[in-house]
């Protein structure tokens, strides 16, 4: 049958949203939505609306289908200067002369004081760094130190967006290439085309002697070096596909590890601030998810792994993940949590008191240990 040929691109009823309306809204989208690392998902920030959109990988695939897979290096690139401009919100607070002051300052008192300490950095330190920030003044956002903290979220959106690209890319592929028998032994159909038939005597014969397959038109074998480059490609991107994440630290690595950009080095000392932020920030947020009405949905989210992907791809950017580690943060916290477990646990007077405290004391602490564990799967995407 010679059918005309249909122009529309393939659609499921599943299609979420698109990627190129992502792409229009890109600083919007990674402000709005919260990044699950686990499931790999993205979810809108809860607002007035009864629903609330998601994009996960297979809608991811299906745009990918949609628009062909040349829109997956127009997203990374797209990322890049969003990164772009990120990153030099990110270097004007870190170079504030303010700002600036109160990180020396405590880069000098942990190493002057780390023995001492049992190289913990103090929790009380993290939190009076917190209340100095605050007290330079507030935005619509909160504090300055806030602020930072939803930027740092941003830059990890991106990258988990970037993860996603790829997952769906992977997924789209390996949909396609289903059909071949196999993707490590797959012939050359312009060389089966081009290669004079071996006769049933062993002998080759050629087009002019009835051979038959090199006698094809031109259309035919130009059919064939596509159909052998959309294979090769495909076998490619499913067995080894590209690293973002080692792009994206290795462009900007070469510029941000330079002396020019010496205030970043000090940015290790400040994530105990931001993480005690955060952790106030995500039990806001899920407690809003219980109440009704205006005044609970809004904002409500239960997810924001965005914040464990910025900071482990800046701590691995700027390599300072050492420094990181030498604060043995998480241990400080558990310790302090230990503390007021048994310094709560001591109080006869005011029982329901006593009891409601202890319940913020536990969620405190499954809320760190969550985010520690987010962490720690974020930074193995950044490992060498």
């Amino acid at each position: 049958l010679e059918l005309a040929e249909v122009y529309l691109p393939g659609q499921t009823l599943e299609q979420g949203v698109d990627i190129l309306e992502i792409m229009k809204k890109f600083h919007i989208f990674t402000s709005h939505y919260n990044y699950n690392l686990n499931n790999q998902i993205f979810i809108e920030k809860a607002t007035e609306n009864k629903t609330i959109n998601t994009i996960n990988i297979t809608h991811i695939a299906n745009s990918i289908r949609t628009h062909g897979s040349g829109i997956m290096n127009t997203t990374v690139n797209l990322t890049y200067q969003f990164l772009v401009q990120k990153f030099k919100q990110f270097s004007e607070f870190l170079y504030d002369d303010q700002i600036k002051t109160f990180l020396y300052k405590d880069v000098r008192y942990f190493n002057e004081n780390k023995e001492k300490m049992n190289s913990q950095y103090p929790f009380d330190r993290a939190e009076k760094f917190t209340r100095s920030i605050k007290n330079l003044g507030m935005t619509a956002d909160g504090s300055y130190l806030e602020k930072f903290r939803l930027l740092v979220t941003q830059i990890g959106n991106a990258m988990g967006y970037v993860r996603m690209i790829r997952s769906g890319g992977i997924l789209q592929t390996s949909n396609a290439i289903k059909f071949l028998p196999s993707i490590t032994d797959v012939p050359k159909f312009f060389e089966l085309l081009t290669t004079d038939v071996i006769g049933a005597d062993g002998v080759a014969v050629n087009a002019e002697e009835g051979g038959g397959i090199s006698n094809t038109s031109p259309d035919t074998i130009q059919a064939a070096k596509n159909l052998d480059a959309t294979v090769e490609a495909m076998a490619h991107h499913f067995s080894e596909g590209v690293d973002y994440f080692t792009m994206f630290v290795q462009v900007f690595q070469k510029q941000f590890l330079t002396p020019l950009y010496s205030h970043l080095k000090n940015f290790y000392i400040v994530v105990p601030a931001l993480t005690i932020l955060f952790v106030d920030s995500i039990m806001v947020t899920k407690e809003r998810m219980t109440k009704k009405g205006k005044q609970g949905g809004e904002g409500a989210t239960f997810t924001d792994d965005g914040f464990a992907m910025g900071v482990a791809y800046i701590l691995r950017l700027l390599d300072l993940d050492r420094d990181f580690d030498s604060l043995h943060w998480f241990e400080t916290e558990k310790l302090k949590f230990e503390n007021d477990q048994k310094e709560h646990a001591n109080l006869k007077n005011e029982i329901k008191t006593a009891q409601l405290t202890m319940k913020k004391i536990d969620l405190t602490h499954k809320e760190f240990e969550l985010l520690r564990f987010s962490l720690s799967g974020a930074r193995v995407f950044f490992q060498e």
